[in-house]
This record gives structure tokens, sequence and C-alpha cells, in this order.
């Protein structure tokens, strides 16, 4: 719904557009940013906080305030995640709206990360399909891709498909804005766009999608790829080719500022038991899976045959049973079984509806610790269980046989 442009406003921005992103906001969650305001907090005077938003956009003196700063732990280290202030989430989103239509008519059809309508599973889908048809891949890394993206180009990105200019002025001032780090120092930045905002998936997708989609569509026509975000897979016939396109790739996002990281980037043999190369890189992780040989049943469940299939990651599976012991389970003692099935099953049934898509007896090993924790629960609230394992473990069985489905993970791996 739009309405006419009011009298003193710079700026023609509907008010239907700011409601609508409220709602995609306060949909998403998500903690405060700088200035501590929860969404619950700006949503006790919400009519008011988003007029005043809608003014300021409306009249060009909205200025964001700074991003804080979060500490994320990944392998090797710590990411860095930008929350903006949640009214600066309402006006990311403001402009998401208005520039996505357009870009989705644009965008790579092998593009997947953060489109509507598009999943990571699609990718990693459509990944092992070209596996079958593809001897090589090269697994791409983009080093710090987001705290790289050069400003400039991305500012002309986003030009080429606006002529709005309150869009092109905000995405300056929050390509701009400021990084309030943990011990409370602002940081000052000159290139990148922090993930954790709204704005900044889109403007990755922009970018990459003339850094590198439309570049291959042009200089590479017949080789397939995956791309989610920064996350590439490359689909080659030979391993000359692959290292071939390996470096032309690498010279290309240089030109556009950005590197390939050298020790991540590798190329890999889809090898399997059709295939009878002996390679030393035969495995690759795209998007929380694993690549690798793996033995398969038929179709018609008579024998077993060698496939070079995704399941998931031993990083993904350490991961989540670090997350899971942190919940100590075996010290809730006062919560009955289905409680504690309820205050899980959220979290593990997205896990398991994750990464159970492609080989799922890969999650038997983090089903099997879930077990585990279980029965610690178990010994530490009944007196008759608590001295003897066997006695415990057959507790266990006779619930999962009289409630099956009780466990988001007892239908993948049976209680003993």
């Amino acid at each position: 719904m739009t309405e006419p442009m009011l009298q003193g406003k710079t700026h023609d921005i509907p008010k239907r557009l700011v409601w609508d992103a409220w709602l995609k906001v306060k949909e998403n969650k998500g903690a405060a940013g700088a200035d501590g305001v929860t969404i619950e907090q700006f949503e006790a005077d919400l009519r008011g906080n988003l007029y005043k938003l809608w003014n300021r956009m409306s009249s060009g003196s909205y200025f964001p305030g700074p991003v804080r700063a979060v500490e994320i732990p990944k392998k090797g280290g710590t990411r860095i995640l930008g929350i903006p202030n949640v009214v600066d989430r309402v006006a990311q989103t403001v402009a998401v709206l208005a520039l996505e239509p357009g870009l989705e008519k644009v965008f790579h059809d092998d593009s997947y990360g953060y489109r509507p309508g598009r999943s990571a599973l699609d990718a990693v889908a459509v990944c092992r399909k070209r596996c079958f048809r593809n001897d090589w891949v090269i697994d791409m890394d983009i080093k710090a891709f987001f705290d790289s993206m050069p400003w400039d180009l991305t500012q002309k990105a986003v030009a080429h498909h606006t002529d709005s200019k309150w869009v092109m002025m905000y995405v300056e001032r929050w390509l701009k804005s400021p990084m309030l780090m943990p011990g409370g120092i602002l940081k000052h930045r000159t290139m990148g766009t922090p993930q954790g905002g709204p704005i900044s998936p889109l403007l990755a997708n922009l970018f990459l999608h003339y850094g590198f989609d439309a570049w291959m569509t042009r200089e590479y026509p017949g080789i397939s790829f995956e791309r989610y975000a920064d996350d590439v897979i490359v689909h080659c016939v030979t391993e000359r080719q692959a290292r071939q396109v390996r470096a032309a790739i690498g010279d290309r996002l240089a030109d556009v500022g950005l590197e390939l990281h050298p020790g991540k980037t590798k190329v890999a043999y889809c090898k399997d038991g059709r295939r009878r190369g002996v390679y030393e890189v035969i495995s690759f992780t795209f998007l929380g899976y694993t690549f690798r040989p793996r033995k398969a049943l038929h179709k018609d469940r008579k024998g077993t045959f060698t496939g070079f299939l995704p399941g998931v990651s031993a990083e993904k599976l350490t991961e989540m049973s670090r997350r899971a012991q942190a919940w100590k389970l075996n010290r809730r003692t006062t919560l009955t079984l289905a409680e504690l099935a309820r205050a899980v099953n959220p979290v593990l049934g997205g896990w398991l509806a994750y990464f159970t898509r492609f080989y799922p007896t890969a999650v038997i090993p983090l089903c099997k610790r879930i077990n585990r924790h279980l029965i610690r629960w178990a010994k530490r609230k009944y007196k008759r269980l608590e001295r003897s394992d066997k006695r415990a473990w057959a507790w266990l069985a006779a619930v999962a046989e009289r409630a099956p489905r009780l466990f988001a993970h007892w239908r993948y791996c049976a209680t003993t």
C-alpha cells in the first residue's frame, strides 16, 4: 500500500513498508543492539517508535547507531557478528523490502543463500547431484568476506538497481556505521558489512552476483556451481580444469578486492566406487555436510555400493554434542521426562531436521550421546536406578517403547 508524498518529506517511503519491516524484525527476534533496547522495549511504544523512524527516514535525518560486536566461537578462533539496534534493524529491513523484489529477478539460479524460497539444503541437494556427474570440485573459501567487501563496488552495485536516493544514502550510512567492541571501544571501519544486520546478506549476494556469479556465467558458461552467500562449490570435469579455474577465480576475486583463503580453498576428487583414481583430497565440507566416499544400500536394498555422499560433518557433530552437554540435563531432576523433552526438542529437532536430509545414520553418534545424558539424569532422579547402568538402560528402553516420539532423536537410534 502506497501513500501520496507528504509535504516537507524529501523521500517517499510508504508507512506500510515500515510496518511490514517491523513485523519481519519481530518475527526474527534477536538481541538488543548497542543502545540496549530490546524488541519488547521497542514494542512498548511501537506506534511512536515506528512513526519517528518513518519521519526521520522520509526527511533524510535518520542516522544509524553503532553496531554491537558479538564474538561467536568458530573453528580456529572467533567470528565477529554485528548486531544493529532494533530501530536500525527495522530501517535496514525497509530497504531490503524495497530492493529485494527487483534483485530476485536478476540473481543467479545457483545462488541459494538468504533468498526467498531457497535453502541451504537445496544447495546441498544440487551439489550432490552434480558430484555424481563431475569428478572434481573446487571448494572455495573467501577470506574474511563480510569484513572485506569494498564499499565503492557495493554502492555501485546498489545504484545499478535502484533510483531511490534514500536507499543509496542509507546503505552508505549503514556500511560506515562504527562497531562497538566488547571492551566498549568504538571501532571505525573502512570496508565490509557486519554480519548480523538484515541488509548485509542482500548486499553480500548483490556483490557476489557481479563479483562471481555473472563473471562465471560469462567466462565459464559450461561450469556449474552452487553458492550460499560466500560458501561456494565449483564442479569441474578434470583436475587440470579445476586447477585452471581455481587460479582464474583467485585472479577475479583479487580484481574486486577479495582473496581466496590459501589454506582452506582446495581442489577435491569426488571418489566413489566407479572412480578408480587415487588422490590425496577426496572430501570437502559444504554447509555443514561433509561429502566423501560412504557405503550405501542399493535401491532394492540388496547389497551395498560406495557413493560420494554428504553426511553431517564431524565438526558439526562435535559442536552439537558440546551444546547438548552444556544443557546439563543430568542436573535438571526437578523436571519430568516429558518436561525435559519439551525443553530440548525444539533445538534437537531443528538439528536433526537439517542433518538427516542426507545420510541420516551419520547423526547416530549424537543421538547416542543424548541418550547417555538421559541415563545420567535418570540415575540421579530415581534411587532405584542410581547403582545399575543395566537397569537404567532397560528403564529408558521401556519408556521409548511406550512413547517412541517423546524425544526427537529416538526415531534415529535405539535406546541401547
